[in-house]
């Protein structure tokens, strides 16, 4: 990374603080800065509203291709947008469309289940089915928080309903980067700081280069011990700096530094955009499968005049909706997001520069993890 003196950080933030909200939410973004590599210091979704929740971002992000269980979700994903005001006219038609998917067409799902999964996936909808019965309940008695219990429990359910209907990976990976490890589905990464612990969700689906590096340098016991290098408060925190002159990793096997490449994947499309941020590329328009709408978002940090030079530092994106309105952000195509913080965001209120990082290990998905061939 270079020195953060490099780029207008202070100028950035004394514009946002003296910008209106009214017009905070006309522009792109104003909280943006670049997120670059940092010295220590000496530093297919719906349309409509942009999904803040990082357990929903995942589930659209599957590749799947489902059109019932896709309408089954987004019936229940739309509780939260009317939850938080109470209406519940338009939470109980949700929650009906809800039945009767799943009264009149749980055929159409399980015929995306291989044969072998099949048993497993008729256990997960039966577990749906009850949910959205007792939410029945619930959205009678008006029950908002009961509500919001359930919502989450059940989606969790379809979610890996959802997961069970991907049977291969969904595109190949360019050969030039086959030197670099790559991460063929999902894990999960548990990072204990000083502050508490926090859980890392790794989409290989959307990022497989980007995806596998992380996973294997976590796997690696990389990041263990190493301090968080930055932290501007409602932006980043990032950390993934190690001791010594370089700024990334080297590869012990062959002495070289790793860099990966730039890596985004567009809605709609079947494999990711390399190289290239897609502001460069003309796609000014383009939305990326893994946005920065979600409080905890995990993308890779970079210089600033080099896509391609990403290595082992990374940062938490710290949403802010009154001053990074969600799916209005500078941040998206420009770098490449992996993965979302599923639990512990209070501990990332919590961290500043200078805390550490305890340990990082891979709970789930290490199998998916492939190594290069040496």
């Amino acid at each position: 990374m270079l020195h953060l003196q490099n780029f207008s950080i202070d100028t950035c933030k004394r514009w946002v603080k003296t910008v209106a909200l009214a017009l905070l939410l006309l522009v792109l973004s104003l909280s943006f800065t670049p997120v670059s590599h940092a010295k220590r210091p000496s530093s297919s979704m719906p349309a409509g509203n942009a999904i803040t929740d990082a357990r929903a971002l995942l589930r659209f992000a599957l590749p799947i291709d489902n059109k019932t269980v896709r309408e089954l979700q987004m019936s229940l994903e739309d509780i939260g947008n009317h939850i938080r005001s109470k209406r519940w006219g338009p939470i109980s038609s949700d929650v009906s469309k809800a039945s009767r998917i799943l009264n009149l067409r749980e055929s159409d799902i399980l015929g995306s289940i291989p044969e072998a999964k099949q048993p497993e996936a008729e256990t997960l909808v039966a577990r749906v089915k009850e949910g959205v019965a007792q939410l029945e309940k619930a959205v009678e008695a008006k029950d908002r928080e009961k509500v919001i219990d359930l919502k989450a429990k059940i989606l969790g359910s379809v979610g890996e309903i959802e997961e069970l209907m991907v049977t291969e990976f969904p595109f190949e990976v360019p050969a030039k980067y086959a030197n670099l490890p790559q991460l063929k589905g999902r894990a999960t990464v548990a990072v204990e700081t000083q502050k508490g612990k926090i859980t890392v969700v790794v989409d290989g689906y959307s990022a497989p280069v980007t995806a596998g590096n992380f996973v294997d340098l976590v796997d690696r016991g990389f990041y263990d011990g190493l301090p968080f290098i930055r932290s501007e408060e409602s932006y980043v925190l990032q950390t993934g700096d190690p001791e010594g002159k370089e700024v990334g990793f080297i590869d012990p096997a062959t002495g070289q530094y790793r860099s990966v490449p730039l890596e985004v994947l567009v809605r709609d499309e079947k494999e990711p955009v390399y190289g290239i941020t897609l502001e460069d590329a003309g796609r000014y328009r383009d939305e990326p499968v893994l946005p920065f709408s979600a409080f905890g978002t995990v993308a890779m940090a970079r210089a600033e005049a080099d896509p391609d030079s990403g290595s082992s530092q990374f940062f938490f994106f710290l949403f802010e909706p009154e001053l990074t309105p969600a799916g209005l952000n500078l941040l998206d195509g420009r770098y490449a997001v992996f993965g979302y913080v599923t639990e512990g965001k209070e501990v990332l209120d919590q961290l500043k520069q200078g805390d550490k990082i305890v340990s990082a290990k891979v709970i789930k998905g290490k199998e998916n993890l492939v190594l290069p061939q040496v």
